[in-house]
């Protein structure tokens, strides 16, 4: 895991690029401590920087890597798995390497394979690879978007990187918040490819964009290798053994952790108190053979607490397990501020900064990697809105369907009342549920935008704008259950559980996590899986409780979906009062008008009245200030990150 940044500017002046390349690199410090490197390449005006966090190779495996033959350049942010099979496999056919790097694979396989190189690459990673007889620059994204990237293209240059933040550190970049992706963060749900920032862009995942010199100026392409697609509803009908199914998932995932438990630095465990943790777990420990090392959040609200089942967990599998223990003071004031920044985005619960805290923790524990388990419920229909979707849309398979109707779900991922959208119901037949509270959401923020923000987003349906990215012929006659994981998967899997959820707030700590879950073997045996077998007689994730059920203790394997979330501010006067504190520095009136992304009435106006008896109502309001203090945060960074000339 890196940091990855640079930029390609045909005619511009070279005299201040390498000190840009520079500040764009210390913008990544966080991302790689370990170590930095650059490629200058004056004549072409084109520069690559990396930043290193060094965890397989760690005497040789400094970046840029350059091929001595062709001239190769390569950064790599990221790993790639079975990369020693690889690399016998073409030293047999006489290739010789220069490093112990899983990162110099992508060399030879390239130069064999030219741009289906990819397919060739297992892991989560972001490269950015230049090849100068074909005058050509190729980013690529790994396939669910594990790893990010982001990038500026306007024909006469392209700026590349790893966060946002080293893109807008250029000085000839300009750092302006978009109006529209306000009106997105503020309902929680970014439109894929869009950032917070004007005119910059995320690769998407299972892409790769391709940057040609074309004389003075850059052309670009941006082709899609990989999805996670789900075969049309029909194919589902044919009989398939249950068992089949269940042993399929049992071997690949297997497979998956024990590939990602490869490095030269010791390997911990995020665990939780879901089956996803306890099964990486469960495999880890029996692949180690020893005590793994085991991570747990716990919070004071036993609502939300996993602690006494995760405790049960550690102690069933004798891991040595740190628990971190988090209230109002960890999870509001500075800390708060401090991951708003890492994440470049809006997030609706402080799950973000309780999962920032516990990589903090991990470092101080020794450790740089931890195996992880988001993925899961994307694979197995383990939300309870997927369920919901079931019963309401494929009732015949969806058996019984109990447990959907937790309260702390509702006003925050299911919605509690049903809403429909036209775009959503042309492209899918339904309004999927996942993004129903967020249009519940929007409708309560709308009056909170400044006049200058609703006369910019005049006439732009944020909801429509989300549907449009999703390919129709990816969701036309697919069972219900299979639409609503693809969309979910493409849109919020990837805006939210992998960004600040995962790399933005474990990178920001300089730690890497690796969610087995998401390996594309695996996504593409899951996807085959029939949606009764994923969701069988009510119970999400059938199929994985199945393949796990000599690992998952007894009182886990019948449990349903938990919320892995932080207490909202309203569930404690301590909590509810640090998020005042918060609203209290970032919302007063003249600040809120000076920034003039809301209106300051209006905005003084819901501070004053949010506090309410409804848990649902006041569940909703804590979401949408926190929204309202982290966009005037986003507004201060790019204040701070306003160019100051060549």
């Amino acid at each position: 895991m890196c940091g990855i940044t640079g930029f390609w500017r045909p005619g511009a002046e070279r005299a201040t690029a390498e000190a840009s390349l520079r500040c764009m690199m210390d913008t990544l410090h966080h991302r790689g401590p370990d170590g930095s490197g650059a490629h200058l390449d004056i004549d072409r005006r084109l520069f690559m920087g990396h930043t290193r966090l060094s965890i397989v190779g760690l005497e040789t495996g400094a970046q840029p890597l350059v091929s001595p033959g062709d001239g190769l350049v390569l950064t790599v942010n990221g790993e790639f798995y079975d990369y020693k099979r690889v690399r016998a496999r073409l030293a047999c056919d006489g290739e010789r390497f220069q490093t112990r790097s899983d990162s110099e694979i992508a060399i030879p396989l390239y130069r064999r394979h030219g741009l289906d190189f990819v397919h060739h690459l297992r892991g989560e990673f972001a490269i950015a690879i230049f090849d100068p007889r074909a005058e050509r620059l190729v980013l690529v994204r790994d396939r669910f978007g594990v790893k990010p990237l982001y990038y500026r293209f306007t024909g006469d240059e392209f700026f590349y990187g790893s966060e946002v933040k080293s893109i807008i550190e250029h000085p000839d970049v300009p750092a302006e918040l978009d109006s529209r992706s306000v009106l997105n963060q503020m309902m929680q749900v970014m439109a894929p490819g869009t950032t917070s920032y004007q005119g910059v862009e995320a690769l998407l995942p299972g892409h790769m964009l391709i940057i040609e010199k074309d004389g003075e100026r850059l052309r670009k392409k941006t082709v899609q290798y990989w999805d996670f697609e789900f075969p049309v509803a029909s194919e589902h009908e044919r009989e398939i053994d249950p068992e089949v199914c269940v042993e399929g998932v049992r071997d690949i995932l297997l497979d998956s952790v024990v590939t990602r438990l490869e490095a030269d630095v010791p390997v911990g465990c995020y665990l939780s108190g879901g089956i996803d943790s306890c099964s990486i777990l469960g495999i880890a420990t029996a692949v180690q053979q020893s005590h793994v090392k085991a991570f747990t959040i716990s919070f004071e609200h036993e609502s939300y607490d996993e602690l006494s089942i995760a405790r049960q967990i550690a102690e069933e599998m004798q891991a040595d397990h740190e628990v971190l223990r988090l209230g109002a003071d960890e999870l509001y004031g500075e800390s708060f501020e401090t991951v708003t920044r890492h994440a470049e985005r809006t997030f609706y619960n402080t799950l973000a900064v309780a999962k920032w805290h516990m990589s903090k923790r991990v470092r101080e524990c020794g450790y740089k990697v931890v195996v992880t388990g988001e993925g899961s419920d994307e694979l197995f229909g383990g939300y309870p809105f997927f369920k919901r979707d079931m019963l309401l849309h494929a009732p015949q398979d969806a058996g019984r369907a109990s447990g959907i109707e937790i309260d702390i779900f509702r006003g925050a991922i299911l919605a509690e009342e049903q809403q429909r959208h036209p775009a959503w119901d042309d492209l899918c037949g339904f309004t999927p549920s996942w993004i129903q509270p967020w249009m519940m959401t929007l409708a309560a923020i709308r009056p909170l935008l400044s006049a200058q923000v609703r006369e910019e987003t005049e006439g732009f349906d944020p909801i429509a704008a989300i549907a449009e990215t999703i390919d129709p012929a990816k969701v036309r006659g697919r069972h219900p259950l299979d639409i609503a994981q693809y969309t979910w998967s493409k849109t919020m899997l990837e805006g939210q559980i992998l960004t600040w959820g995962g790399d933005r707030v474990d990178m920001a700590n300089s730690m890497e996590s690796r969610p087995a879950f998401l390996d594309h073997n695996l996504a593409e045996f899951a996807v085959r899986v029939p949606p009764s077998l994923r969701i069988k007689d009510g119970v999400e994730k059938w199929v994985l409780r199945e393949a796990m059920r000599g690992v998952l203790p007894g009182a886990l394997y019948k449990r349903e979906k938990f919320a892995f979330m932080a207490p909202p501010a309203h569930t404690s006067e301590s909590k509810t009062s640090g998020l005042q504190k918060l609203a209290d520095k970032w919302l007063p009136s003249e600040r809120v008008e000076a920034d003039g992304l809301f209106d300051p009435e209006a905005v003084s106006l819901f501070v004053r009245e949010r506090t309410t008896d409804d848990p649902l109502l006041a569940r909703r309001n804590d979401i949408i200030l926190n929204h309202l203090i982290q966009l005037q945060i986003l507004r201060e960074t790019a204040r701070e990150a306003s160019p100051v000339g060549a």
